[in-house]
């Protein structure tokens, strides 16, 4: 299908839009789509930033806190690296946009798609149909694939490591969709179900992917892996035996906890960490240990006032007068540790001082 040359000029407004809007490359998805694809687009956009979103959500307590660096999904310009960070931001991508996609065709944003019935009517279980509105996620893995693996043009390790959580990513999605039933019967018994699939929120699918990350496989291909007919063999025949539900990746992580600015990495000095509160994530309850501690740096408590308004009443006619009521805040950062040797000279000093003025 070709495309005319106003709707070349709309592509090109659209990527100009999403360059102002986002601080990595979404329009990377739109480059390399087939572009017969146009109409999809948007939501492959829209999809792509939901997954960084939840890349830095999932990562926001931990020493790698998916950095806007991390986010240019190239094979050997943008992630350099392939460690098991950048199989999670493939992963977490690719979902995003399988995930909008089909969310949208839900919603009827596609006039070429609609609800999945392909099993409307078999048996599901005992004493339940399929039947009802099925999200389709056959139409959202079937477009985000498209756009998501073209990105990969290589044929070597690196790209393969790509796909394969490219295709993780997807099956994340439907790996966790929910099965909701409805009930039929005389008198609202519940003599017969009719159930469908749907979406789970896309936090779910960020839960099942950081699990995932956790328990990625390292594969040894890396060295000598190039471009032959032998090795791409020797990659695809690797790459076959791993479970495309599992992440991979082919290189150890750094360490996280210094600064490399080679790599684009901040280290964890001057980040901040959580020690108290009410309802904190495991994530949050580690984060002082995990980026402070277990990185050589101590935890220093800093607090802050904040004024914001208070005990606000409504006053005959028309006006709310509110006072401004003063808080004192309490963050904890990630310093270096002051070295004991300067502190004691400094404390002797004081000392002789005192000596001499008495």
């Amino acid at each position: 299908m070709m495309l005319s040359l106003e709707s070349w000029y709309s592509l090109y407004l659209l990527m100009v839009h999403l360059q102002s809007c986002y601080t990595w490359s979404v329009n990377n998805f739109l480059m390399t789509g087939p572009k017969a694809y146009l109409i999809y687009s948007s939501s492959v956009a829209a999809g792509a930033q939901s997954g960084i979103e939840e890349c830095k959500y999932q990562f926001a307590w931990d020493r790698w806190n998916c950095p806007e660096r991390a986010l240019q999904l190239s094979t050997h310009s943008g992630l350099r690296s392939a460690n098991r960070e950048t199989a999670f931001v493939h992963a977490i991508s690719s979902a995003g946009v399988m995930y909008t996609l089909t969310r949208n065709c839900s919603l009827g944003d596609f006039d070429n798609c609609g609800c999945d019935e392909t099993r409307n009517g078999q048996l599901g279980g005992q004493g339940w149909l399929w039947g009802g509105c099925s999200d389709n996620v056959g139409f959202g893995e079937a477009i985000s694939k498209q756009f998501v693996d073209a990105l990969e043009t290589g044929q070597d390790a690196r790209a393969a490591m790509n796909l394969h959580n490219n295709e993780a990513g997807r099956k994340a999605v439907k790996g966790t969709m929910k099965r909701t039933c409805k009930c039929h019967g005389v008198s609202g018994s519940c003599t017969t179900q009719t159930c469908w699939l749907q979406l789970p929120e896309f936090r779910e699918v960020g839960n099942y992917l950081k699990e995932k990350y956790h328990k990625a496989l390292k594969v040894d291909l890396l060295k000598g892996a190039g471009n032959s007919a032998a090795s791409r063999g020797a990659i695809t025949e690797t790459f076959s035996t791993i479970s495309k539900k599992e992440l991979v990746h082919l290189e150890d992580s750094p360490d996280y906890c210094l600064e490399n600015r080679t790599l684009g990495l901040q280290g964890t000095e001057g980040r901040e960490c959580v020690k108290k509160g009410k309802n904190l994530s495991k994530w949050e309850k580690r984060s002082c240990k995990r980026l402070c501690g277990e990185c050589g740096l101590a935890v220093e408590e800093r607090k802050a006032d904040m004024v914001s308004s208070c005990n606000c009443k409504f006053h005959w006619c028309c006006a709310v007068k509110c006072e401004q009521c003063r808080k004192t805040i309490t963050k904890y950062f990630c310093v270096k540790k002051e070295r004991r040797g300067t502190n004691e000279s400094t404390g002797r000093r004081k000392k002789l001082r005192l000596k001499k003025a008495h």
